[in-house]
């Protein structure tokens, strides 16, 4: 029996496995930046199927490892999540974990404890199968990624000094190759005004008027931005996401005014071209010179479970693989070896760790993951289990390919 017929054979055998982890890791809550328990239970799973070393970074994340070859691969999976929003919006229980009719039920099934439960079952198979070649498989089930995409990966990078040589995000794809994604950053905006009393507002300046026109030229400012070259990741956006004005009383003329936008950079764009759009934009619609006014880009200031002082600045870049680059090309290659056609090759919609990997330090990267981009963070959350088995047998059959 060839190497991919055993590998399929295994992930079937594994499936209720596969799929019971992911409950357990469900049921386990883990919020971003309390990640405690479920980074505990992993190392456990881990242990369980064998790995060759498992470890708990500075930061929180887990480490595990299977091989010891010259080369290394690593596939990512974070295993925090965001909260559950409205309960009257859920038909089940959000940490339930339930596994019927082919599906499993809870927070995090696709965004992305999914990917890790694969991760775990991908481990036992290349232990079954006595895996030995010249790339060392490494598995990161990483923190904090809802709440600052790519510092987890930052900080074992850059303070750790772990970079392998290739990475495959576990972020669900629905079992299509993605090779690319926007990246993002966020920006505020900080306007005055001068207060007065409401009952004379002409003696003032409204912070609260300049805040809307600011607001509007931002929605223009996002329907002029272009797409990539390519055309393969598509038009940058930028949004308003808050809002907050403010005076000394509620009879007052607002003084103060905060905007704040979510912006998503296509092929090109960066950190100064952005704020330098919205720096223009405000400007001409509130008529402030561009240096009375701020616009800036937030620090991410929260500290993980381990307590480790580490922060970074609110700015995530885009990246893409070449479809001939040879990490596309391998993976290609295993899921026709294992399902005998073509994966869909395609890219993300949102935002990855795969920012600081790929964007920063410029590792080459795929991504390959059970569920469905449409149930990040959406109620009545849900992943199959046949995607489980597939990406299980994926990713055990890329280590072998590379």
């Amino acid at each position: 029996m060839d190497i991919y017929k055993r590998i399929l054979a295994k992930a079937a055998e594994y499936r209720d496995y596969t799929a019971q982890n992911l409950s357990k890791l469900v049921k386990t809550r883990s919020y971003s930046s309390c990640e405690e328990d479920v980074c505990k239970l992993i190392v456990s799973l881990c242990k369980e199927a064998g790995f060759d070393e498992v470890r708990i970074d500075g930061l929180g994340s887990v480490i595990a490892r299977i091989g010891h070859g010259s080369r290394s691969i690593a596939f990512d999976a974070h295993i925090d999540t965001v909260e559950v929003g409205n309960m009257k919006n859920w038909k089940f229980d959000p940490f339930c974990g339930d596994v019927k009719d082919g599906l499993v039920y809870g927070r995090g099934t696709s965004d992305q404890k999914g990917g890790a439960a694969s991760m775990i079952t991908c481990g036992r198979i290349l232990k079954d199968l006595g895996y030995d070649r010249d790339y060392t498989v490494y598995f990161t089930f990483t923190v904090m990624e809802e709440d600052c995409d790519g510092m987890c990966w930052k900080y074992l990078i850059e303070e750790e000094g772990f970079k392998p040589d290739l990475v495959v995000s576990t972020e669900p794809t629905s079992c299509r190759l993605y090779r690319g994604h926007r990246g993002r950053m966020e920006i505020r905006i900080i306007l005055r005004g001068v207060s007065c009393h409401g009952s004379a507002p002409e003696r003032g300046v409204s912070a609260a008027y300049k805040a809307a026109r600011a607001a509007l030229a931002i929605e223009k400012l996002n329907s002029e931005l272009q797409p990539d070259e390519e055309h393969f990741l598509g038009k940058g956006t930028i949004t308003v996401s808050q809002m907050d004005v403010k005076g000394p009383s509620q009879c007052a003329v607002a003084d103060y005014a905060m905007i704040y936008c979510d912006r998503r950079l296509t092929w090109g764009e960066d950190a100064e071209l952005a704020i330098a759009q919205v720096r223009k934009a405000v400007s001409e619609a509130t008529g402030d010179c561009p240096d009375s006014f701020i616009v800036e880009m937030p620090n991410y200031e929260k500290v993980g479970w381990t307590k480790k002082d580490y922060h970074q600045e609110l700015y995530f870049p885009t990246w893409k693989l070449d479809k001939d680059h040879m990490l596309v090309k391998a993976g290609v290659k295993a899921y026709e070896e294992l399902y005998k056609k073509a994966p869909v090759v395609d890219k993300w919609t949102f935002s990855t760790n795969l920012v600081a990997t790929t964007g920063r330090h410029k590792i080459p990267a795929i991504g390959f993951g059970p569920g469905d981009e449409a149930q990040a963070h959406a109620p009545n959350e849900i992943t199959r289990v046949d995607d489980l088995e597939i990406c299980s047998a994926f990713y055990a059959a890329l280590a072998y390919e590379i």
